[in-house]
């Protein structure tokens, strides 16, 4: 698998049955797309959906935006063939919907070895029932493979039997278990959905909180959700001229034989350090897609 770092700030689902939104989708600045062969996906168009999207991982048409591959769920009537055939497609990523446990993800990653898939196509998980949540932290530990837990906000509330309002007070401990699961386990982490693509202001709010809770990144329901969500999981100049600075003043003081430095009266630590070279780093991936 590559070590380049790639962000994941706007990850928007498409329905692999729908040719026209595939072939718009390498305009749209999206940093990841999921092409979705399950709930999206009527049953009498699985089929065609699953030749599209192999299609589509294997044209090379959609620049650096990384391509995944949502499978139907295991267990379903689908899920086996849906396996066969996109694996040897080669995506960056197959997304596997309602993953419950580590012996789940052996499973997969069994099945993608077995299916053909190359060492690059990374797993993602999709955690969104009560069990996948108390499990998160030995599904996201499970193998090298599996490299980010998406949540599945929707089925979690219909799950929990709870209400959907702004603030997400009914899953606020599901969405901290399973970001502690995944920093845990050193694996991204993105957000669920947000249903009214006509909530402008609700959607921006709930982008805020998925950044200040740590979320890597939000998924996405329509390209008009992108540009907000690059902007608000993106450093600000201000964070990253903060985070050169930050640098700067540890490196200084490592000169002069300290362990610790003070900017503008705040302390400064290694672990202020490594923030600041994750905020960078960032920025110049994000910068790259640019180019």
């Amino acid at each position: 698998m590559s070590a380049e770092f790639r962000p994941l700030r706007s990850v928007l689902y498409l329905p692999a049955s729908n040719e026209r939104a595939l072939e718009k989708a390498k305009t749209i600045p999206v940093d990841a797309l999921i092409l979705d062969l399950e709930d999206a996906v009527a049953p009498d168009a699985k089929e065609s959906a699953r030749q599209n999207a192999c299609a589509a991982a294997t044209s090379g048409g959609y620049g650096r935006r990384e391509l995944a591959i949502r499978l139907n769920g295991i267990g379903t009537r689908w899920h086996d063939a849906d396996l066969e055939s996109v694996c040897p497609a080669g995506p960056d990523a197959i997304v596997v919907p309602k993953v419950s446990s580590a012996e789940d993800v052996g499973r997969l990653v069994a099945a993608m070895e077995a299916a053909g898939a190359p060492e690059r196509t990374e797993l993602w998980a999709m955690v969104e029932t009560p069990v996948g949540i108390l499990h998160a932290e030995e599904i996201a530990d499970a193998s090298d493979r599996l490299t980010v837990l998406v949540l599945g906000t929707n089925d979690l509330y219909k799950e929990l039997g709870a209400a959907f309002a702004p603030g997400r007070a009914a899953i606020q401990t599901s969405l901290q278990l399973a970001l502690l699961a995944a920093r845990a386990a050193g694996v991204a982490i993105l957000d669920g959905v947000f249903n009214d693509v006509k909530d402008a202001d609700g959607f921006r709010a709930e982008c805020l909180q998925g950044r200040q809770l740590g979320f890597d990144g939000k998924t996405l329901i329509h390209p008009g959700q992108v540009q907000v969500c690059n902007e608000v999981f993106a450093p600000s100049a201000e964070q990253v001229r903060d985070a050169e600075a930050v640098i700067a003043a540890f490196e200084a003081a490592k000169s002069e034989g300290r362990g610790v430095a003070t900017l503008d009266g705040r302390l400064v630590e290694q672990l202020h350090v490594d923030t600041a070279r994750k905020v960078l780093a960032t920025a110049r991936a994000i910068e790259a897609l640019r180019a």
